[in-house]
Order: structure tokens, then sequence, then C-alpha cells
């Protein structure tokens, strides 16, 4: 999943590129790419896994291609895209908030309609499969909510380090948790956290807001993950 967010964060460059071109806003550009690349990389998974990576690979690499070529021939300088690639919340503008705001009732709507079913066709793709659930259509769907999720997170962080607050939050959730519902819940936590702190603090620094952001992540990550060893060592050591 982690490097199919990556296919998809550095194809929607592409689409954007070209709505950048023709003259139109990049975040409709940005909304089509990802979820068509979303689908295809489902159909192609499904269809054909032993070529997934070698697609998604392509994906990533075309996608990044063609936003450059689109963008060098475009004459000027565009700030929603550049807000884009390297992320600035603070230059969101009304309309785009409100589009945003779409996004994120769109899925979490979805989510919470498709929770349970999501929760089988990752873990347990073949009972999904004898309780007659649609795995294929439910699967496209979860990954056209994670393209939605990095169309919105590229507003935060920009293109480039999307997939570190995708999985970031997430990873530390994993090692103070292991009860699923928690961890999401943890993980929405954390993102708020990591997401308000590094406004405040590259506010202070003057500093871009999007690189500050991931590295709180960052940090938080190691000391969970160097408190977890910790906490193993010392319960082996009571136990022995």
């Amino acid at each position: 999943i982690t490097f199919i967010s990556g296919g998809i964060a550095h194809a929607v460059l592409g689409g954007m590129g070209v709505a950048y071109f023709c003259g139109v806003d990049p975040l409709g550009g940005a909304v089509i790419t990802a979820l068509l690349s979303a689908v295809l990389l489902g159909l192609v998974n499904l269809k054909a896994k032993q070529h997934e990576d070698t697609v998604i690979s392509a994906l990533w690499a075309v996608g990044m291609a063609v936003g450059i070529i689109f963008i060098a021939m475009t004459p000027g300088y565009n700030v929603d895209l550049m807000s884009f690639l390297f992320g600035n919340i603070l230059m969101v503008t009304g309309p785009v908030l409100k589009v945003l705001l779409v996004l994120d009732l769109i899925i979490l709507l979805l989510v919470t309609v498709f929770y349970r079913h999501f929760l089988l066709i990752c873990f347990d793709e073949e009972y999904a499969r004898l309780r007659g659930l649609p795995v294929e259509l439910l699967y496209i769907i979860l990954l056209c909510l994670i393209a939605l999720t990095v169309v919105i997170l590229s507003k935060v962080v920009g293109l480039i380090l999307v997939i570190a607050l995708l999985t970031l939050p997430a990873a530390v959730a994993g090692l103070l948790t292991a009860n699923f519902g928690r961890m999401i819940g943890l993980a929405t936590l954390l993102s708020l956290f990591f997401t308000q702190s590094g406004l405040v603090l590259s506010y202070h620094l003057n500093l871009p807001s999007g690189a500050v952001i991931v590295m709180i992540a960052g940090l938080c990550y190691l000391v969970a993950l160097g408190g977890q060893r910790i906490y193993l060592r010392r319960r082996r050591r009571t136990e022995v």
C-alpha cells in the first residue's frame, strides 16, 4: 500500500502539470489523475500481480516526467502548483479549502460505511470472498480513497513528502497499540498533533511547514521505536 501511495503521489504531478499548461485549476487535475492512477494500479494488481511493481515504478517516473515537461512548457510561476509540490497549508484559499473539506467528508463517509469490509479484504481476502463480498470493487474503492487522501495531504506537506505523513502516524500508533480500531483513532490524533505542532514551529523558525511536520513525525517515530525496544528488554529481564 505504501509503494502504491508513492506511485499515486508522484503520478499526480503529471495531471497537475497538464492542468497548469491548459490553464485549469491544478487541484482538478490532481484529483482526476489520482483516481485514474488508483484504478489502473488496482486493476493491474488484481489481473497481473507479477507486473505490479513494474507498473507502479513506471507510473511513478512517467507521471513526474510528464509533469516536469508541461510545467517547463508553461511560462511564469504558479503559487498553487508549488504549494502542491512542497506543501504550504497557509496558502490554501477559501474555495480550495471547501473542495478539500468535501473530499474529507467523502473519505470519512466511505470508510465508515465499508470499515469492516476493508478490514476483511486487507487481512483475510479468502474469507471475504467466501462471504460473497466484491473484493475487487472494494479494493479499488480503497485505493481511490488513498488517492484522494494523497491529494489532500499534498496541500499540507507536498507531493514529495506525502508518503511520510501517510505512513508515520500509523507506524507510531502501531507501536503503541495492537488494536486496529484504537490504532486508527490514535493515528488520527497523532496526525493532528504533527500538523499543528509543525505549523507552530515552522512559523516561529521561519521554515517550510511541510518539512517541519514530517521531521516531527519522524522524530516521534524514532522515540516510539526506541521506547518499545526498551520496554521489551525490561519485560524480558523481569520474566527471566
